[in-house]
């Protein structure tokens, strides 16, 4: 297990209502851990209280509204972190949303929107958080949650792919910052969570039952822990379908992309169709 989850430590996750992050608080509490759970949707926030309150030891649980493109709410909710709980030693930024694709050069408002939560939200909890976690100078780690498409940048949804390629970079950064702040005695970690097929709230609204593929969110915080207590800092999930060669491949042919002068995204190109799937049989 990670040095810092442990009994009595204090975590804070965004998005903390629902999926990933209400999955992430269960086990947090369950490894005897003080929580505050932050999420926008007073309701959803309700309910997950009640689902966590059974695995809470007393006092181990809080919950807080929280818009995370907001930075004011962010710093409001590392003030109350330091009121209730103290120290933090996890800060898990999980909040992100997706909204209608449209191309590059439609839909400016929800461009916006996209980045302000899905990037921004990130930043601003850092921006919030880490200076008090530094000065700590205890054990802990930020979590950040990345997607597969900031990686691979499938063509659809272009405005959630870009706030997620800027969650890797931003986080690829914390990490390196982390390190030279603290010398050869790094004690504040930075992790990227990068999901495969994940059945959460956001597929449940359109799919009433876990397609087969996907994995719970359960399974990813299992993931996630192995992944932590290894040092790791890209968190690359696999899932039912999706293989880690698989990933592998499909990241490396992007990558090439840049490095032989491809078109861009050749994996969807008809003029490549056949060269990608060569490269993927083998």
């Amino acid at each position: 297990m990670p040095n810092w989850l442990k009994p009595n430590n204090n975590a804070v996750i965004t998005g903390g209502a629902s999926g990933i992050g209400l999955a992430a608080a269960e086990r947090f509490l369950q490894a005897g851990m003080n929580v505050l759970i932050a999420d926008v949707n007073a309701d959803t926030l309700g309910d997950a209280v009640t689902t966590l309150a059974p695995v809470a030891n007393d006092g181990a649980l809080h919950s807080k509204l929280c818009d995370v493109a907001d930075f004011a709410q962010l710093q409001a909710l590392q003030s109350t972190a330091a009121d209730k709980l103290g120290n933090v030693h996890c800060l898990m930024n999980n909040a992100g949303t997706g909204f209608p694709p449209s191309p590059p050069w439609e839909g400016l408002e929800n461009w916006k929107k996209q980045l302000d939560i899905n990037l921004w939200g990130i930043i601003h909890g850092c921006q919030a958080f880490v200076p008090a976690m530094l000065a700590a100078g205890e054990p802990g780690a930020i979590i950040n949650t990345g997607s597969k498409q900031g990686i691979t940048n499938p063509p659809g949804n272009y405005a959630y792919n870009l706030s997620k390629a800027g969650v890797k970079a931003y986080t690829e950064s914390l990490a390196h910052a982390l390190r030279q702040e603290q010398e050869k005695e790094a004690r504040l970690t930075a992790h990227l969570l990068v999901p495969g097929f994940t059945y959460t709230g956001m597929i449940a609204r359109f799919v009433p039952e876990q397609p087969p593929g996907a994995w719970s969110p359960q399974q990813v915080v299992d993931f996630l822990i192995g992944a932590l207590d290894q040092g790791d800092f890209y968190i690359l999930c696999p899932d039912n379908e999706t293989p880690r060669e698989l990933d592998e491949q499909r990241i490396q042919w992007n990558t090439d992309d840049l490095i032989k002068n491809r078109s861009a995204l050749s994996r969807w190109d008809p003029e490549f169709e056949a060269a990608y799937q060569a490269f993927i049989d083998g």
